[in-house]
């Protein structure tokens, strides 16, 4: 702050103590994604006068010590979590280029567009990809989660990556020196807006910009009735929305799907044991939505009396809840139910379920109140808690991983001068 300053220079000397260093030609190299985020993780096998392999570094790299004079090829592998990076606004983008809207930009982008690895990006590409986000089908039949491209290839027509063969390996013939720059280029199949998670960590959350809800008439449950619920979007523009409804197998047992803007294509039954309906919609230009014309309506047959909102909300546990407003605007996607107000408390499960970054809890209170929401670990120590005055009707709060001390499963409780409700969340890092 006064001015002064000083300086000095020093050195570094790096001895080779152990006789790592030898004159055997050494192949080294980084793979990373277009946009240069390195992947770890990767399985690179070397083939040739030997064999082996190794898995890239936090920072994507990886080397092999080579004999001179020999024939090498190196070969990356990744072949795990389909769904990273996948999401239905994936679709969006997807649509947009087939309709000729807004065209993939790069040959990286085309690649992880063609899912069913045609040589072509299509409508089946599309069907495919949605069966995944579905969770109708575990991976991709004929392609694999990541491909690899020669970082020095030079495509000859960016807009047809097709054209000829693009390498996925790279060879050395009677390799006689250091190749320090074996470079690919990373390519997560399905992940064309480049939102999949490439370090050692699970990734970010992206911030929601507001909520995106769908509307039902509350009903009273009759055991051995059959209830077809109308699920009515709120006005808004969208350009697709995807979520998991979850529902009590207890109270309801699911009927039929009676298609609106969403029809059978739309939904994955697949969880329907668990007490999930998975569901992915998208448009390739956004739309006008009015209350008017329902989303979609969902027929159950009661089990047992009460009311619905008691055995029904959306989140997160298979398909993540998101929707996608115009232009480009990512929102959180919620249920509130309409006529016959409760006269109980309910709490609903938070979303996403399990999270890394945030979390958003809802809950619902039939008069204004004061509630307090309490975050306790398996050892049932509260970690935070927080008061507040809340109005009547559906209420959310939001937690961030900063808030809590570690990963690890934990209970929240919403706590009222009528009621105490717990549920569990996963924190994972």
């Amino acid at each position: 702050a006064a001015g002064n300053q000083d300086f000095c220079e020093t050195f570094i000397v790096l001895q080779d103590n152990m006789g790592a260093c030898t004159e055997e030609p050494l192949v080294a190299g980084t793979i990373a994604t277009e946009y240069d985020e390195p992947v770890a993780n990767v399985e690179v096998g070397l083939s040739g006068a030997s064999s082996n392999s190794v898995a890239t570094t936090g920072i994507g790299f990886y080397n092999f010590l080579c004999q001179e004079g020999e024939d090498y090829t190196i070969t990356p592998v990744k072949d795990v979590e389909p769904l990273n990076g996948v999401t239905t606004f994936d679709l969006v983008l997807i649509s947009k280029h087939i309709l000729g809207v807004t065209p993939l930009d790069s040959p990286y982008k085309l690649i992880a567009a063609d899912v069913n690895k045609s040589g072509s990006v299509t409508t089946f590409d599309l069907v495919q990809l949605r069966k995944l986000i579905l969770y109708i089908e575990p991976s991709f039949p004929n392609n694999t989660s990541w491909r690899f491209v020669e970082a020095a290839y030079v495509f000859p027509n960016p807009a047809n990556p097709w054209q000829e063969a693009f390498p996925e390996v790279v060879s050395f013939n009677d390799i006689a020196e250091d190749h320090m720059a074996a470079d690919f280029v990373a390519v997560k199949i399905g992940d064309v807006n480049g939102s999949a998670a490439t370090g050692l960590n699970n990734g970010a959350d992206e911030r929601t910009n507001g909520l995106f809800d769908l509307k039902v008439e509350e009903v009273e449950l009759v055991a051995g009735q059959l209830h077809t619920v109308a699920f009515m979007p709120t006005e808004s523009t969208l350009m697709g929305c995807q979520f998991t409804l979850h529902f009590d197998t207890d109270a309801l047992e699911f009927v039929e799907v009676q298609p609106g803007r969403a029809g059978h294509e739309n939904f994955g039954l697949e969880k329907l044991d668990l007490g999930a309906l998975t569901m992915s919609w998208n448009e390739a230009e956004a739309r006008v939505l009015t209350p008017e014309t329902p989303m979609f309506s969902l027929t159950f047959k009661a089990k047992t009396s009460g009311r619905l909102s008691q055995h029904l909300n959306i989140g997160s546990g298979f398909t993540r809840a998101e929707a996608y407003g115009a232009p480009d605007v990512l929102l959180g996607v919620g249920l509130e139910f309409l006529g016959k107000e409760s006269d109980e408390v309910v709490l609903y499960q938070n979303y996403p379920n399990p999270f890394g970054v945030r979390s958003v809890i809802g809950f619902y209170l039939p008069d204004a109140t004061v509630a307090t929401l309490v975050f306790l670990d398996v050892n049932g120590r509260v970690v935070k808690e927080v008061e507040a005055e809340y109005p009547n009707g559906y209420n959310e709060f939001e937690i961030l991983r900063n808030e809590l001390p570690n990963a690890g499963i934990y209970y929240y409780e919403l706590r009222t001068a009528s009621a105490t409700l717990r549920k569990t969340m996963s924190f994972v890092k």
